[in-house]
C-alpha cells in the first residue's frame, strides 16, 4: 500500500511470517528468524525435554546449555557476552548492531532522495538468548536487580495454561524459581535492552543528520513482554499485563511531546495509523483502527470498548473498564483483577460475592468478543461453573 503511493519501502531484521519479506518490501536485508538459533532447537534439546516430561524422566538433565540456569550463585555454565554460544553472536557481529548498520546504510541513501520512505526495523532483541557485550552486562549488578512484587517460586496453573517446563521460554530458569535466578535473568534482560537502546540512538542521530527527522514519524513498540519472575513465570505466553502491555511511543511532526495516553489500543492499529499519516485510505479488509485521534486528543475515547486476548486454546481474556477477566479453560479457572487498584494482578476477585455481577458481565462480553473474532473455543464448562 505504501509502495503504491510512491514510498520507498525497506525492512531489516526479524521476519516471523510466511510471506517472503522481499515480496512485501522494495528492499530487505538480513532477514532473521523468530529468534536467534540456540541449542534448544539446533541439537534437539527441546525434543529431549518433551520426551523426558512424557516419560517422567529427569527433565533438568535433558535441558540444553543455556537453559535451566542459574542453579545457584556459582553456576557459570553460560555467558551472555561469549560469542562461542552463538545466538545473537552468529555471524560475528551482534544482530542488533547488524540491523543498526543496515538502517544507517538506508538512511544515507534516503538523504539524497526526494521520495518518501517507509522503513520497518525489527530487532530480535531483547528476545532470549539475552546476549550483550560485557560492558553492558557490567552496567548491572546482579544483587541490585529488583525482584518483582508478584514473584512466585512456581505458578500453580502453569501446566494447565501451556506454561510448563516443556515450553521453551519457561525452561530458561530452574523450578522452583529462585530470587537469584530471577535477578540473573533480569540483569541479562537489562543488558540487552541497553545495548539495543544504543543502536536506536545511533539510528536517530543518523536520521537527524539526513535532514529527514522533521518530516518523519516514528513508532517504537515491541513484542510481548517477558515475565522474568512475575507470577513465577519467565516468558511471555500469558495474558497478565506484564506480557500483553508493551511499549508504544509515537513521535513526529505535530505530535504532542512528553504526553501519555491511557486508552487501550491493539498493536495492529499501528498499520492503520501509518496509512492515515500517509494519506492512504484504509482498505475494508483491515479490521484495526488508526489511533491518530487519540494521540492528538487526550480525552478521545478508544475505538474499542474492550480488548480481547488469547493464547492458543489455553487462555482467554477480556480487558474492559479498568478490569480484566482471565479464563483458563483446561483448569476451569477464572480470574478477575481490578487493574487500577491491583496493577500487579495479585488479588483475584473472581470468588468474591461482591464482584459476581462483574464476573458474569465480563464473561458474557468475552463470549461476544469470541464470536466477533471467529474464536470457536467452547467456554461453556466455565460458564456453568460460574
Amino acid at each position: 500500500l505504501m509502495r503504491d503511493r510512491g514510498y520507498s519501502t525497506y525492512m531489516s531484521g526479524k521476519w516471523h511470517v510466511k510471506v517472503p519479506a522481499d515480496y512485501v518490501f522494495d528492499e530487505s536485508r538480513h532477514i532473521r528468524p523468530g529468534m536467534p538459533g540456540d541449542s534448544w532447537g539446533r541439537d534437539g534439546g527441546g525434543q529431549r525435554v518433551v520426551e523426558a516430561i512424557k516419560k517422567g524422566g529427569d527433565v533438568a538433565a535433558a535441558m540444553p546449555i543455556g537453559y535451566n540456569r542459574p542453579k545457584d550463585e556459582n553456576d557459570n555454565s553460560w555467558s551472555p557476552s561469549d560469542p562461542s554460544f552463538g545466538g545473537f553472536w552468529e555471524g560475528g557481529k551482534h544482530w542488533s548492531e547488524v540491523l543498526k548498520d543496515d538502517a544507517l546504510d538506508f538512511l544515507k541513501d534516503a538523504a539524497s532522495s526526494e521520495d518518501p520512505f517507509f522503513m520497518y526495523l525489527a530487532f530480535n532483541a531483547p528476545h532470549d538468548p539475552r546476549q550483550a557485550p560485557q560492558e553492558f552486562v557490567d552496567k548491572y549488578s546482579v544483587d541490585e536487580m529488583p525482584v518483582p512484587q508478584n514473584f512466585l517460586p512456581e505458578y500453580p496453573w502453569k501446566d494447565s495454561i501451556g506454561n510448563g517446563p516443556g515450553l521453551r521460554d519457561e525452561a530458561l530458569a530452574p523450578y522452583p524459581r529462585t530470587k537469584y535466578a530471577v535477578q540473573k535473568h533480569t540483569q541479562e534482560y537489562y543488558a540487552i535492552i541497553s545495548h539495543l537502546d544504543q543502536q536506536v540512538g545511533e539510528m536517530l542521530d543518523a536520521l537527524e543528520a539526513s535532514g529527514k527527522m522533521e518530516n518523519t514519524y516514528i513508532f517504537f513498540t515491541a513484542d510481548h513482554g517477558l515475565a522474568v519472575g512475575q507470577h513465577g513465570l519467565i516468558g511471555k505466553q500469558t495474558l497478565y499485563d506484564h506480557s500483553i502491555r508493551v511499549p508504544l511511543i509515537v513521535c513526529g511532526p505535530d505530535m504532542p511531546k512528553g504526553e501519555k495516553r491511557s486508552q487501550d489500543v491493539y498493536l495492529q492499529d499501528i498499520m492503520a495509523t501509518s496509512l492515515e499519516l500517509a494519506g492512504i485510505e484504509k482498505p475494508n479488509y483491515v479490521e484495526f483502527n488508526s489511533f491518530l485521534d487519540l494521540v492528538k486528543e487526550a480525552n478521545k475515547a478508544s475505538s474499542y470498548d474492550a480488548i480481547y486476548g488469547c493464547y492458543m486454546n489455553y487462555q482467554r481474556m477480556i480487558r474492559k473498564d479498568g478490569f480484566k477477566l482471565i479464563v483458563y479453560p483446561h483448569g476451569k479457572t477464572v480470574f478477575l483483577f481490578d487493574l487500577n487498584q491491583d496493577p500487579n494482578e495479585m488479588n483475584n476477585l473472581a470468588n468474591d460475592p461482591n464482584y459476581s455481577d462483574k464476573v458474569n458481565t465480563l464473561f458474557n462480553d468475552l463470549i461476544v468478543l469470541q464470536k466477533r473474532m471467529g474464536d470457536e473455543l467452547d467456554l461453556s464448562n466455565i460458564q456453568l461453573e460460574l
